[in-house]
């Protein structure tokens, strides 16, 4: 494999930061929405109430991130990838900023939508620039495994904010009469962004593109031609199998904040403890996916076969999953810390492999396109969905508390999720060759 250049070594650095500030953004959710909803609804957890605004926190975003998301992967294609990349970065750092200001649930659901919007564009947008940029094909299989990687470092920064702002929420400013660390925290996702903002419009456009576009021979995006015969089939698959693994995340997986409180070691600390629990654990599910993500570029770029290689992080999740969820999290703390490394490790390495996997299945001119369709109609729309399908199945779920009945409920759907996944996986198209379709 070629040595990276100086130039390739800071798209990669950038690009890292990139997928790690998007997940930033979006693992704030999970540590924020208790305290969030309670205080500017005044529902009560556990409440009916309580788990549709939940719901509704998790989803609502996803779906008007995922919409326009998609509208960003055709943009992406009709001009360009760097150009796609700045503005989406100074959409989500503003709009996750003003979120921590927010006076209503209605304006807290807006902002995080168009916080969502930035960051689900962003994705897809980086994707392709990356893939484009590395014409040897174990260079862009590292660049893109490796950089995705990053994502977790993201994952483990946001845990790290949020126990700051728990901590010392006392001595910072009052915002809307109060020093609530939901709030901090939000506001937390300008600061990382800024070097993005900085450096990202002096890089370079993808050649591939560039070269097309110079030509005259860039055809013409369009939703229609994800579904000719030629594309039909992966579109299908992918668009399914990108919707169970958001599934498992957050519908099991970022449930587990508000689950924590209800173990017996946790149960009778003070509020602030308990909230810093739920972002230790949360920090073991981080590093399980951190290591995951490692583990699935490894692998990437020894076994041939896609199917192989996603495999090998469906199996052991199908089982592991459920059953952190089932047993682990209404019994032990230190179970259930672990039992979240694992669950972390299996399905967040299957995001990692949609990076590296769908820019080898569409042509340039729908490679933006093709993953924001699987990304966001999959993965962001139908995916999240899951969130508000395990909040509701919470109201009919046996368990002597809320936080029981809503680890049965998060078991039920990750059994779900990674079972459907897994026989998609049989029906995955393997990519034509090495190099990336013209």
């Amino acid at each position: 494999m070629p040595r990276l250049t100086p130039l390739q070594w800071l798209i990669c650095a950038i690009a890292a930061l990139g997928f790690a500030f998007d997940i930033y953004e979006v693992l704030m959710a999970p540590l924020v929405v208790g305290p969030a909803i309670g205080e500017l609804t005044g529902f009560k957890p556990g409440t009916p109430d309580f788990n549709f605004w939940v719901g509704m926190f998790f989803w609502v975003p996803a779906i008007v991130g995922g919409a326009f998301g998609l509208l960003g992967g055709y943009l992406t294609d009709r001009f360009g990838r760097r150009r796609v990349l700045v503005w989406s970065i100074l959409l989500y750092a503003f709009s996750a900023m003003a979120a921590g200001f927010s006076t209503n649930i209605t304006m807290l659901l807006v902002l995080r939508s168009t916080t969502y919007i930035g960051v689900f564009v962003e994705f897809v947008a980086a994707v392709a620039w990356i893939a484009e940029l590395f014409e040897d094909p174990k260079q862009r299989e590292a660049a893109l495994g490796y950089t995705q990687a990053f994502s977790s470092i993201g994952g483990l920064m946001v845990t790290g904010a949020y126990a700051i702002a728990v901590t010392y929420a006392q001595s910072f400013p009052e915002i809307a009469g109060g020093h609530s660390p939901w709030r901090y925290t939000l506001i937390s996702g300008v600061i990382p962004a800024l070097p993005l903002i900085i450096i990202r419009p002096f890089l370079p456009e993808s050649p591939a593109w560039k070269a097309k576009k110079a030509s005259g021979t860039l055809k013409r995006p369009s939703l229609a031609a994800l579904f000719t015969p030629e594309l039909r089939h992966t579109t299908i698959v992918t668009t399914i199998m990108f919707a169970c693994a958001y599934g498992a995340a957050f519908g099991a997986i970022q449930q587990m904040p508000r689950i924590v409180p209800g173990l017996p070691e946790v149960r009778t600390l003070p509020g602030p403890q308990q909230q810093q629990t739920a972002a230790g654990v949360q920090a073991y599910q981080e590093v399980g996916g951190l290591v995951g993500r490692f583990a699935l570029a490894f692998v990437a770029l020894h076994i041939v076969s896609r199917r192989k290689v996603i495999r090998l992080f469906q199996l052991p999740g199908l089982v592991i999953v459920p059953l952190v969820f089932f047993y682990a999290a209404n019994h032990s703390l230190s179970l259930t810390q672990w039992g979240m490394f694992l669950a972390g490790f299996f399905t967040v390495a299957q995001f990692s492999f949609w990076g590296n996997y769908l820019p080898r299945v569409y042509p340039t001119h729908l490679r933006g396109t093709g993953e924001g369709f699987a990304a966001n109609i999959g993965g962001r729309m139908l995916g999240t969905g899951f969130a508000f399908v395990t909040t509701q199945l919470t109201n009919v779920m046996p368990g002597a508390t809320p936080q029981m009945r809503l680890a049965y409920a998060s078991a039920a759907v990750a059994l779900f999720v990674y079972g459907v996944g897994l026989f998609c996986s049989m029906l995955l198209p393997e990519p034509k060759g090495d190099k990336l379709p013209e």
